[in-house]
């Protein structure tokens, strides 16, 4: 089956709107560092919940339960979401609500404190559904920005604005609120306000030059009826986007293995590395400057080489991160017999962060942008829901299984895991066709 060609070319948007566009990643990204990655995950699972005799098993499972439900309610969802902000043409008001509820429930973190498990739960499942049905909202407006050949550079800017975000954020968490340990307590539970207040300042202006393009379908319908068409249209026409549904597939397991190191990374780096409060200090900054050159350099790549080379080049990457920061301890002490020298194994774990960050910024934004290349624009929020769906199915899939795997092996054992995920992510890529994806994608026409 053929669609007749698409009557709405792809034309760029103004320098001011493709800036608002990217100043949500820049305001979101205070809480994905500080809240998941680094600060409000070590305090949850070393002071909130605390070492219960079993190196933190017990903590770091309930740490991944809590984002594996958050995650679930995305899946659930994120298709229906956007498929009532193309119909409706609200994905700008749908964008607004998940903001304000992440920065809501992000404040409330003040309230966790030791022993209150599950409040500390319960409001990093609400914030963590709100963000992440954000993350959707937010990359749907993509395919509305740029023609195809510049989605590359357009979604590289926007992560990495979104890296430089979180270095504001870690360096004013590093100056004013210290490190996260019962003794630094009083200070630390700040974390939570100044990530929902940094959010809420740094996003306003999406909210003020960004456009609302779709055009409204005629009233009277309620919003599930409208979910529910759509969704079953969308999944008949699912088979003529061959190559969009594989590449889902493909981004379900490499996402699996992303979102284990954001939620564990730092834990990683408490438990296994055993590292001090300076270093992990400077892992802050190394992680938000590496990854802001990967999206922005391999974005550019991207518009020249092709959308899905560069994803697996990243994916590539990150093996060979993955099989870096699990041999830390051993490359250490090899060293050091190999050179006569005297070298900790946190000192050595920085220069792995150096190839973990350039991996994490590159292979977000090339999924991005793949997953906008084979997006009609009329069906933008709703194909961008699956993407939504596909990540968050993965965080669910991966988090759980690291959770339950280090509880048997230990963390370090259970970090290959992620390597694991990357090459079976590759090899699934191998089947996808990117200028016929573009096509799929050019010819389809709303009925």
């Amino acid at each position: 089956m053929r669609f007749p060609l698409s009557s709405s070319p792809r034309q760029h948007a103004s320098r001011r709107e493709i800036f608002g566009w990217a100043m949500f990643d820049f305001a979101n990204q205070a809480y994905t560092l500080l809240i998941i990655t680094v600060v409000f995950g070590e305090l949850f699972t070393t002071v909130i919940v605390g070492e219960r005799g079993d190196s933190y098993r017990w903590a770091n499972f309930l740490w991944s339960l809590a984002l594996a439900l958050s995650y679930l309610l995305v899946v659930v969802t994120a298709p229906l979401c956007g498929a009532v902000m193309d119909y409706r043409a609200e994905k700008k008001r749908f964008l607004l609500i998940s903001y304000l509820a992440t920065v809501a429930a992000t404040a409330m973190l003040y309230f966790v404190t030791p022993g209150y498990v599950v409040v500390g739960m319960v409001l990093i499942v609400v914030s963590n559904y709100a963000y992440s049905m954000g993350e959707s909202f937010i990359a749907a407006f993509l395919p509305e920005l740029g023609p195809p050949e510049s989605l590359g550079k357009i979604s590289g800017f926007g992560w990495a604005l979104g890296y430089i975000g979180g270095l504001f954020a870690a360096g004013f968490t590093l100056i004013a609120l210290g490190e996260a340990t019962a003794d630094n307590f009083e200070r630390i539970r700040w974390v939570g306000p100044f990530a929902a207040g940094f959010f809420l300042i740094a996003a306003i202006p999406t909210f003020l030059w960004l456009k609302e393009r779709g055009l409204a379908q005629p009233p009277g319908r309620s919003y599930r009826a409208i979910a529910q068409a759509r969704i079953r249209t969308t999944l008949h026409e699912l088979r003529y986007f061959k190559d969009l549904t594989t590449f889902l597939v493909s981004l379900l397991f490499s996402m699996a293995g992303v979102y284990i190191i954001i939620a564990f990374a730092f834990i990683y780096g408490a438990q296994v590395i055993n590292w001090d409060e300076s270093v992990r200090n400077i892992m802050f900054i190394i992680v938000q400057l590496t990854a802001a050159a990967g999206a922005l350099g391999f974005g550019w790549i991207q518009d020249r080489w092709g959308a899905k080379k560069t994803y697996q080049l990243t994916l590539a990457l990150w093996v060979a991160a993955i099989l870096a920061i699990w041999a830390t301890p051993e490359l250490t002490a090899w060293l050091n017999r190999l050179l006569a020298t005297h070298l900790q194994a946190q000192h050595v774990f920085l220069v792995v962060g150096c190839l973990a960050g350039l991996s994490l910024g590159s292979s977000q934004s090339a999924s991005r942008a793949l997953v906008g290349l084979f997006s009609p624009l009329e069906k933008s929020a709703e194909f961008f829901g699956f993407w939504g769906l596909a990540n968050k199915l993965a965080g669910v899939f991966g988090i759980v299984l690291l959770g339950v795997l280090q509880t048997l092996v230990g963390l370090q054992a259970s970090i290959l895991l992620c390597a694991a995920l990357f090459i079976t992510a590759m090899v699934i890529c191998m089947r996808v066709n990117q200028a016929r994806g573009c096509l799929a994608a050019k010819q389809w026409e709303p009925h």
